[in-house]
C-alpha cells in the first residue's frame, strides 16, 4: 500500500490539491502548441501547416474517448484509472521529446490526448464523491478555475519553453504527470470502489438531462475559445502587439478564472446553480461581444479577463448539471458533459472566416452561441429538480 492508498484520518479533510492540479493538466495539454509551430516545424524537419495538426491529433482520441472513459474507468476503480492514466500521459510527453520528425511527435500528441481522456472526467466525479453537497460549488468552483488557467496558459508556457527548447514544454508536462501519479489520492481515501459496468448504466445516460448539460457546456466553451482567439487577432491586428503580448492578454482569461473559481463556487452554494450560471453565460455574452469592438487595449483586457471570470461560472454550471443528471453513472455523465465542452472549442474554427469580413461580426456570431446556452440554463427539463 503506497501513501496515496491509505485512507484519510477520521476528522481531517479529503486531499484535493492533487485533483484541482489535474484538472490544469488536460487543457495545458491541448493547447501548449498553439504558439509554438514554427519551433515545432523546425525541430521536427517539418513545416507549419503539418504540425499545425498537432492540435487535432490531441483532441480527437481525447474528446472521442472522453464518451465512454468515465464509465468503463468503473471497472477498475476511478483513482486507479487516473493514476494509470497519468503514467501513460507521461510515456506519451516522452515520446514527443524523443521524436525527430512529424509522425512520431504526432503519436505521441494522440497518446497524450487518449491518457488524458481518463483524467479529466474521472477527477470531476473524485471531488463530487468527496465533496459533501453544501460544499461543492467551491470544490467544482476551483476545479473549473484550475481548467480555466491551464487552456489559457498553456500558449504563454509552451511560447516561453520554445525561446530555449519546445522539449522543455514536454519535459514539464511528463514531470507533473509522474507527480500528480503518486499524489493522487486511491483506496478509502479517495471513495475508491470497482464495479462491472452494465448494460443499464450506458442506457441511463441516455436522458434529457444530461444532454442538456452537454448543449450548454458546448456553447459555453464556443465562445470562450472564440473569445481568446479572436481577442489575440485583435490584439495583433488593431493594436499591434507582439506574440509575448498576445500571450499575455490571453493569460488574462485563465488568471481571472483561476483567481474567482472559490467565489464563484461559494456564490453557486449560496445563491443557486441556476441564478449564478444563467448569470455567467449572460456575461460571458457581453463580454464576447465587447472584444469585436473594443476601442482601446483597456477595454480588451478588461473583457477578457471579465470573460474569465463568466467562463469559470459556466463551467461550474455544466459540471454540476453533468454529475446531478445520470445518478446511476455520474462518471460516465461527466465523461459525455466534457466531451461536448471540448467539441465546442474544436468548433471555433468554423466561424473564422467571417473575420476577414467582420470581428464584430465574428464575436456577434460567438456570442449568440453563448445565448442559446442561457436559454438552455434558464429553462429547465421536465424531470429536474435544481
Amino acid at each position: 500500500m503506497t501513501a496515496a492508498d491509505r485512507p484519510e484520518p477520521a476528522g481531517r479533510a479529503p486531499r484535493l490539491w492533487p485533483l484541482y492540479a489535474g484538472g490544469f493538466l488536460g487543457p495545458f495539454g491541448g493547447a501548449m502548441v498553439n504558439t509554438i509551430l514554427p519551433e515545432l516545424a523546425t525541430g521536427l524537419r517539418s513545416d507549419v501547416a503539418t504540425m499545425g495538426s498537432a492540435l487535432a491529433a490531441y483532441m480527437v482520441p481525447f474528446a472521442g474517448l472522453m464518451l465512454v472513459s468515465g464509465t468503463v474507468a468503473g471497472r477498475w476503480g476511478r483513482a486507479r484509472t487516473v493514476r494509470g492514466a497519468y503514467l501513460a500521459y507521461a510515456l506519451a510527453s516522452l515520446v514527443c521529446i524523443l521524436a525527430a520528425s512529424a509522425g512520431p511527435f504526432l503519436a505521441g500528441r494522440a497518446l497524450q490526448g487518449a491518457a488524458n481522456a481518463f483524467t479529466t472526467p474521472l477527477l470531476i466525479a473524485m471531488i463530487a464523491d468527496l465533496v459533501p453537497p453544501g460544499r461543492r460549488g467551491i470544490a467544482l468552483g476551483t476545479y473549473a478555475g484550475m481548467q480555466a488557467a491551464g487552456q489559457a496558459f498553456a500558449p504563454l508556457i509552451g511560447g516561453l519553453a520554445a525561446e530555449v527548447d519546445y522539449r522543455l514544454a514536454f519535459a514539464a508536462s511528463a514531470g507533473a504527470a509522474l507527480l500528480l501519479a503518486v499524489v493522487t489520492p486511491g483506496g478509502r481515501a479517495a471513495g475508491e470502489r470497482r464495479a462491472s459496468v452494465t448494460r443499464e448504466q450506458w442506457r441511463a445516460l441516455a436522458n434529457l438531462r444530461l444532454a442538456r448539460a452537454g448543449g450548454i457546456a458546448f456553447t459555453a466553451q464556443f465562445a470562450s475559445t472564440a473569445l481568446m482567439v479572436v481577442g489575440a487577432l485583435v490584439a495583433a491586428d488593431e493594436f499591434g502587439l507582439s506574440p509575448g503580448a498576445r500571450g499575455l492578454l490571453v493569460a488574462c482569461f485563465g488568471l481571472a478564472g483561476l483567481a474567482s473559481g472559490r467565489l464563484t463556487g461559494a456564490a453557486t452554494d449560496r445563491y443557486g446553480l441556476r441564478l449564478v450560471g444563467s448569470t455567467a453565460l449572460a456575461v460571458l455574452a457581453l463580454a464576447v461581444l465587447c472584444v469585436g469592438v473594443a476601442p482601446g487595449i483597456a477595454v480588451l483586457v478588461g473583457a477578457i479577463a471579465v470573460a474569465g471570470v463568466a467562463g469559470t461560472g459556466a463551467r461550474v454550471l455544466t459540471n454540476t448539471l453533468g454529475l446531478a443528471s445520470t445518478p446511476a453513472n455520474s462518471g460516465g455523465a461527466m465523461s459525455m458533459t466534457l466531451s461536448a465542452q471540448f467539441l465546442g472549442g474544436a468548433a471555433v474554427p468554423l466561424i473564422l472566416p467571417l473575420y476577414a469580413v467582420s470581428p464584430a461580426l465574428t464575436c456577434a456570431v460567438a456570442a449568440g452561441v453563448a445565448v442559446v446556452g442561457l436559454a438552455l440554463a434558464a429553462r429547465p427539463t421536465p424531470t429536474e429538480a435544481l
